[in-house]
C-alpha cells in the first residue's frame, strides 16, 4: 500500500522523469524507508503552501490587458513573451543609476530615506545591526518621527532565524516591521525554503532601489570587513517604480495582512528617462519558474552576445543546454562566476555541471577576489536583467525573487563593460578534466544536492 501510494503520487506530481523513477524505485525496493523519506522530502509542500497562503497580487495586468509591444527590433518577441509570463506591461520613461558596493549604494539610499516626505517601503533578505544596519535603522526611525509612513520586511531566516535584532529594534522604535515566513520551529522544514530574497526600497512611491545588495557591513569595502562582499545595486526613477511598490505591497499584505493603498504609496509618476522596463517576480507559488523562463526567452532571442555575472551558477539542464546551443549558433556567450564563492559546496557542484556547456563554446571566467555577489544578464548590448536572482535552482524554483528587465542600450553597454572588466582567469576544459578522481567524485556527489544548495 505504501509503495502504491508513492507510485501514484509521484506519477501525478513529479515533472522530472528521473525524479519520479527514483522515488518509485526506492518505494518498491524499501517501502517503509522509501515511503517515509518520500513523505518527508519528496512532496513539494513549498509550492502547495505558497499557493494556499500567497495573497492575490496588486497592480498586475491580466494577460489580455498587456499593452502592445514598445520594442520594435529583434527583441520585440522577448518583450511580448515576458508580458505573457509576468502578466505585467513594460513601462517607458525610466531612468537608472548603477551603484557598486555599499560604499556607493548606502549613502544614496540613506539620503533618499532622509528626504522622504510621505512613505518608505524597505524589504531585505539580510538586515544586520552592525554599523551599516544601525544607520538604516536610525534613518527609518527619523523618518517615522517626521510623520512618514514606514514599512519594513525582513526575511525570517536571512534576517536572523532565532533572533532578528534589526526587526526587534525597528519594532521598539515604533516602526511597522514584519518577518517573512518566520517560524521558530526547526522541524517545520518547508518554511526554510520559502525565503524572500528580494531587495526593495521605495521612497514616496517615486524613487526605487533594487539589485542584489543586503544591508550589512560586509558590503562596505571602506570598513575593511573580514569577509568583504562586492555587489551591484540600482536606483530607479519613472513609472516602473509603481511595479516595485506593487511587489512590496503584495508581500506586505501577505506578511502583515494589511493593504497599502492610496497616493502616498502609488502616486502618479512622471517620466524620468528613456529606458523601457518591467518588474519580473518569481517564487514557489504561481510565479514558479518565471525567472528561469525569462532567462530562457532572452537566450533564445540573442543574436550577438550573452553576458552573465552571478555569484552562484547551478542552473538546471534546460538553461545549460540553452547557453550551449547559443554558443553553437555563433553567439558569444560569457559567464563570470567567482573564483571562490562563500559557499564551497556550490563551487564544487558547479565544476561538475558546466563541462558539456564549455565544450560547446561557452566561456566561463573566474572573477577575482573579493567575492562578488552581483547578478547581471546582458543580451546584445540592448537588454539587461538586474535584481536579486542567482543562477541556481534555489533562486529559480524556491526563493521569492525580484528582478527588472530593462530595454536600454546605455545601461546594457555599461553593464556589459562592467562584466567584461571583472573577468579574471578563464576556466578551461583542461582544468575541469585535470581534477583528480576523488575530487570529481566529490563534485559529482555534491551536484546531486543541487536543488537544495
Amino acid at each position: 500500500m505504501i509503495a502504491t501510494w508513492v507510485t501514484i503520487h509521484a506519477l501525478l506530481h513529479k515533472r522530472e522523469v528521473g525524479s519520479a523513477l527514483g522515488w518509485i524505485g526506492l518505494a518498491w525496493l524499501s517501502p517503509f524507508f522509501g515511503g517515509f523519506f518520500y513523505f518527508v522530502l519528496g512532496i513539494n509542500r513549498v509550492r502547495r503552501r505558497a499557493h494556499r497562503l500567497k495573497v492575490q497580487r496588486t497592480g498586475r495586468a491580466k494577460p489580455g490587458d498587456i499593452a502592445a509591444s514598445r520594442v520594435t527590433d529583434h527583441l520585440a518577441p522577448l518583450e511580448s513573451a515576458l508580458g505573457r509570463i509576468t502578466g505585467r506591461s513594460t513601462r517607458t520613461g525610466n531612468g537608472f543609476a548603477i551603484y557598486q558596493n555599499g560604499d556607493e549604494a548606502y549613502p544614496a539610499m540613506l539620503a533618499a530615506i532622509a528626504e522622504a516626505k510621505v512613505s518608505v517601503a524597505l524589504s531585505s533578505y539580510i538586515f544586520r545591526t552592525d554599523e551599516s544596519g544601525t544607520r538604516f535603522i536610525d534613518a527609518l526611525t527619523a523618518a517615522k518621527a517626521r510623520g512618514v509612513a514606514v514599512c519594513v520586511i525582513i526575511d525570517g531566516v536571512g534576517g536572523g532565524w532565532v533572533m532578528s535584532s534589526a526587526y526587534h529594534k525597528l519594532r521598539r522604535a515604533g516602526i511597522s516591521a514584519g518577518r517573512f515566513m518566520h517560524s521558530p520551529l526547526p522541524w517545520r522544514m518547508p518554511l526554510l525554503n520559502l525565503r524572500s530574497h528580494k531587495k526593495i526600497l521605495v521612497v514616496d512611491g517615486r524613487i526605487g532601489f533594487t539589485g542584489g545588495m543586503n544591508i550589512a557591513d560586509e558590503n562596505v569595502l571602506a570598513l575593511k570587513p573580514k569577509e568583504p562582499v562586492q555587489d551591484t545595486h540600482f536606483r530607479v526613477e519613472g513609472p516602473s517604480v509603481a511595479q516595485l511598490m506593487s511587489a512590496f505591497a503584495s508581500d506586505w499584505s501577505f506578511v502583515m495582512g494589511e493593504d497599502l493603498q492610496g497616493e502616498i504609496w502609488f502616486p502618479t509618476i512622471a517620466p524620468a528617462g528613456d529606458a523601457t522596463a518591467r518588474v519580473v517576480t518569481s517564487g514557489p507559488d504561481r510565479d514558479v519558474e518565471k525567472m528561469e523562463f525569462a532567462a530562457l526567452q532572452a537566450i533564445a532571442c540573442a543574436r550577438k552576445s550573452i553576458h552573465v555575472m552571478t555569484p552562484y551558477f547551478l542552473p538546471d539542464d534546460h538553461l545549460l543546454l540553452a547557453l550551449a546551443m547559443a554558443a553553437v549558433r555563433g553567439i558569444a556567450v560569457d559567464v563570470v562566476i567567482p573564483n571562490k564563492s562563500n559557499h564551497r559546496l556550490v563551487d564544487w557542484a558547479t565544476r561538475a555541471a558546466i563541462g558539456p556547456m564549455m565544450r560547446d563554446g561557452v566561456h566561463v571566467w573566474l572573477g577575482p577576489s573579493p567575492f562578488r555577489h552581483s547578478k547581471v544578464m546582458v543580451i546584445d548590448d540592448e537588454w539587461s536583467l538586474i535584481g536579486s536572482a542567482n543562477w541556481d535552482m534555489r533562486s529559480f524554483r524556491l526563493n521569492f525573487e525580484l528582478c527588472m528587465e530593462v530595454y536600454d542600450r546605455p545601461l546594457a553597454e555599461a553593464l556589459r563593460t562592467f562584466v567584461t572588466a571583472h573577468r579574471g582567469e578563464r576556466l578551461t576544459i583542461d582544468a575541469i578534466a585535470a581534477r583528480s578522481l576523488p575530487v570529481r567524485l566529490r563534485d559529482a556527489a555534491v551536484r546531486l544536492m543541487m536543488p537544495y544548495l
